[in-house]
């Protein structure tokens, strides 16, 4: 099944330029074809190809809802090379994620990113990967400003310094099925950023005794997430 994304379905509507040129001239569906559209909240339809010339124009034949599964948010720091950090968006998208957060910590070694361009690797591999709730990706923000605005009672950060006692992230009881896991640079969170985490209440988790990339620790922790809750 191919899927194609439309964030304001209505019963009559015309696929983006985008998605019109890929179902036309990649896919080459033609009219009376039926085919598959999600909003990226949740909503599956089942649409019938009404016109297929310059716009592929189509009706909604039946919806159904998804509800989410994993409501899980990783705030990390985006790599140096951009294509590892897209490598991560697309896989933690196909475990479950429900929310990205870019950090720049003390020792990020990327201070910028191409918005636009994540978000378009992140609807990608949504469609690529049947997924019905898009995840959202937040502007870059500073480590100590997510610290002040967001607030979960399953906050952790993952990190290597053995000053700090820390436990598995994988023995976890979660109270709710959502949690914010926090996700450092490749020199890790500072110890200055640690301390300042702990005092605002985020638990301290180790993702074993193997020495992680960042994209691999934020894979990491979306499978351990999704394994434990299921």
């Amino acid at each position: 099944m191919h899927l194609f994304y439309e964030p304001n379905i209505k019963k009559k509507f015309c696929l983006s330029e985008e998605e019109s040129k890929h179902c036309i001239n990649v896919l080459r569906h033609k009219k009376g074809d039926i085919i598959h559209i999600s909003d990226g909240n949740g909503t599956l339809c089942t649409a019938e190809i009404t016109e297929s010339k310059k716009n592929c124009k189509v009706i909604i034949l039946k919806e159904k809802y998804f509800h989410k599964k994993n409501h899980l948010h990783i705030a990390i720091a985006p790599t140096k090379s951009i294509s590892r950090f897209e490598w991560f968006l697309e896989k933690a998208i196909e475990i479950g994620i429900e929310k990205i957060t870019p950090l720049v910590c003390e020792n990020s070694e990327r201070k910028r990113i191409n918005h636009n361009r994540l978000n378009k690797v992140i609807i990608s591999a949504c469609k690529q990967s049947l997924k019905m709730h898009m995840p959202k990706i937040n502007t870059l923000t500073s480590f100590r400003d997510f610290l002040e605005n967001n607030k979960n009672s399953n906050e952790y950060i993952a990190h290597c310094n053995k000053e700090f006692k820390s436990t598995p992230f994988t023995k976890e009881k979660f109270k709710e099925s959502s949690c914010i896991l926090l996700i450092g640079p490749e020199g890790d969170f500072s110890r200055n950023e640690i301390k300042r985490a702990l005092e605002n209440g985020v638990k301290s988790v180790n993702l074993g005794n193997n020495r992680l990339r960042t994209e691999t620790a934020g894979i990491y922790g979306a499978i351990a997430f999704s394994m434990l809750n299921i």
